[in-house]
């Protein structure tokens, strides 16, 4: 039988073995009598000064009747019943084209490759570039500050996962993780992400997985089409008959799936001014601190810092303002990464976290954000987008018109004092920093807020007000601003054949839980309609076509 055991308790350098004679010592029998012993999930425990890990296994007996009854008992051992996987059987109605899914993110990406893999055969239309392509504009962009609005690290194959830590953590409780996982695995994730509690794979091992997720949709009879931006849909009542891509080529729709990430404001503005429905919603924005990272590992870990079994360390923090009643906590915390330039629009300067699998850039970083909601842009549907752009608009003022970051020594921002040079700071941002004062780019109750948030952090983990820390200005695209409204089918209250899903539909955030909703949104579809009967072959000289060879 299969008993899940939760709570061992093992030092960095257990073994194999350790973990074995550890988990037959919490069922009271011997090592040998184990079958199997799978490893589940692992975390790092660094309270009461001593660091070890927490592991939970997955064990295999060969007789339930040599186990005491009393071992039920415990909360930390249980039967494991194998999930029966769930199935789904293509739906009745018929369903013209090849479905369309408008964006090469996780949503789309996990969308498709479901689709694909059950015989439909999707047509992914992406506005930015293919990954090999893609990379080279960006670094463009970082190294010469040349901005292309249409291929940037928040446009292009991957989503703006690509140019991140590849975090896979997620808080949602979903059967689909475990695909999702193994779907990364089988493409070239190493298989840890399955058992450690924070799973990452970083910036450049994620750009290979999409690369091979990619070539699965082609071989399975899909298409993925990139410089390829949908600039209008054609409606007939409740129904989207075409969409327009690149002003120009006309593509018939059966099923649109609207998997654009959370930057995608042409795209709010076309639904907006098509009447379907949206409303707005809450976010956060803020600014980039960075540390040392030997100074968040002896924070962590004390003594224990440097170990090879435990890598760059990491924090997350929260505060809860009771002048504002607003929240203030860090966001996407990247060890051992960068701070990179996130720019989606001329004019504007906008920041974000990577780091690549090794994570040992020696600084780390994280998002500082405060919550804002519809009730500070007086409820207007696209009032988030407006806010967001007014602040991105005022740090590229402040840097320089050049896109240059605006950035600030974490010490003279908590003195309310702007920073003079910025000489033996953490700073990573290219094109490069303006030393600044952040203070006269935030609102003043944003900056209030994370002023008192910050305070509060230092008694919690004293250290954090360090003379190298520096904050770098602004971040703004945490998440969407607007929500595509959708039924419990997933599908839009206003369209009957549109399905808007992930990050940028306002239902995930991050590449986990965008994946999943990209996962239902391909089981919705297989459940409503059968598999088409008629290819779309998309033949827009304008659109790059990556074909099966």
């Amino acid at each position: 039988m299969s008993i899940r055991i939760r709570g061992l308790r093992l030092p960095l350098d257990y073994t194999e073995t350790d973990l074995l004679q550890e988990a037959a010592a919490r069922l009271k029998i011997q090592p040998e009598k184990i079958i199997e012993c799978q490893l589940v999930k692992r975390s790092v425990d660094a309270r009461r000064n001593k660091v070890h890990f927490t592991c939970t296994v997955g064990i295999t007996v060969e007789d339930e009747g040599q186990l005491d009854k009393q071992l039920w008992a415990s909360p930390e051992i249980t039967k494991n019943n194998k999930i029966t996987p769930y199935q789904h059987f293509p739906g009745h109605k018929r369903l013209s084209y090849s479905p369309l899914i408008i964006g090469a993110g996780p949503a789309g990406l996990f969308c498709g490759l479901y689709l694909a893999q059950h015989g439909y055969q999707p047509i992914i239309i992406e506005q930015g570039q293919h990954m090999e392509k893609r990379i080279e504009t960006v670094e463009k962009f970082w190294q010469k500050g040349i901005l292309n609005p249409y291929c940037n690290t928040q446009f292009g194959e991957g989503g703006a996962g690509t140019f991140s830590d590849g975090k896979l953590t997620t808080r949602i409780g979903d059967e689909r993780i475990s695909y999702v996982l193994d779907t990364f695995i089988k493409h070239g994730a190493d298989e840890e992400i399955k058992y450690v509690k924070k799973p990452h794979v970083g910036t450049d091992s994620i750009r290979k997985i999409i690369r091979n997720i990619r070539q699965e949709i082609l071989d399975l009879g899909g298409e993925l089409y990139f410089d390829s931006r949908m600039t209008d849909i054609n409606v007939n009542q409740r129904f989207i008959k075409s969409i327009i891509i690149n002003n120009s080529s006309e593509i018939p729709c059966g099923v649109l799936v609207l998997a654009v990430g959370n930057s995608a404001r042409e795209v709010y503005k076309l639904l907006h001014a098509k009447d379907i429905d949206l409303v707005p919603k809450a976010f956060a924005m803020g600014v980039r601190v960075e540390h040392p990272q030997v100074l968040i590992d002896r924070i962590q870990y004390g003594d224990y810092a440097g170990h090879p079994r435990l890598g760059a360390a990491d924090y997350h923090l929260t505060y809860q303002d009771r002048l504002s009643g607003r929240a203030v906590y860090t966001f996407c915390m990247c060890p051992g990464g960068s701070v990179i330039a996130a720019a989606s629009e001329p004019g504007g300067v906008v920041t974000n976290g990577m780091s690549y699998q090794a994570r040992d850039s020696g600084i780390a970083n994280s998002a500082l954000v405060v919550t804002v909601k519809p009730a500070d842009w007086n409820e207007a549907v696209l009032g988030g987008i407006v806010l967001q752009d007014r602040l991105e608009k005022r740090a590229f003022e402040i840097g320089g018109r050049d896109y240059k970051a605006p950035a600030q020594r974490l010490i003279d921002f908590m003195a309310k004092r702007g920073s003079q040079d910025l000489h033996n700071t953490c700073t990573t941002y290219q094109p490069g920093v303006e030393p600044a004062d952040l203070w006269e780019v935030l609102p003043s109750e944003i900056g209030a807020v994370l002023w008192r948030g910050i305070k509060y952090w230092e008694n919690k983990m004293p250290g954090f007000l360090d003379s190298k820390a520096v904050l770098t200005g602004v971040e703004t695209r945490t998440s969407t601003p607007v929500r595509i409204s959708r039924n419990e089918k997933g599908c839009s209250l206003s369209m009957d054949n549109l399905y808007p899903c992930g990050e940028g539909a306002g239902y995930a955030g991050g590449i986990m839980s965008s994946a999943v909703d990209g996962l239902k949104t391909a089981e919705q579809i297989i459940n409503n309609y059968m598999i088409p009967q008629e290819k779309v072959e998309l033949c827009d000289d304008q659109a790059l076509n990556i074909r099966k060879i």
